[in-house]
């Protein structure tokens, strides 16, 4: 069982930045992909970045070039750089880890980002 906790969220004006970090109770190393994903209310959870255990990533279009997952296995941590916030980023963002061997994917409880002069 994995339980992950974010931190880094808060209050940004539009063109600032945060690195929000998700730190993992378990090994997260071997064939655990890990994603970042947000939620605004009334809103379907959206992916927003994944990485995998050998170090690929994905971005949604929208967060390309201003958005950048990492993740330091031997910490079990996993972070995302947000860059050129803009309030459309305004959100919760949930980090999720998920394996092929696992019978579930486990989330966290979410930090708020919000993006307002």
């Amino acid at each position: 069982q994995v339980q992950l906790v974010e931190s880094g969220g808060g209050l940004v004006q539009p063109g600032g930045s945060l690195r929000l970090s998700c730190a993992a109770s378990g090994s997260i190393s071997s064939g655990v992909a890990m994603g970042w994903y947000r939620q605004v209310p009334g809103k379907q959870r959206e992916l927003v970045a994944t990485i995998t255990s050998d170090g690929s990533t994905n971005y949604k279009d929208s967060v390309k070039g201003r958005f950048t997952i990492s993740r330091d296995n031997a910490k079990n941590m996993v972070y995302l750089q947000i860059d050129s916030l803009k309030p459309e980023d305004t959100a919760v963002y949930y980090c999720n880890a998920d394996s092929l061997g696992w019978a579930r994917s486990y989330w966290g409880q979410g930090t708020q980002v919000t993006v307002s002069s």
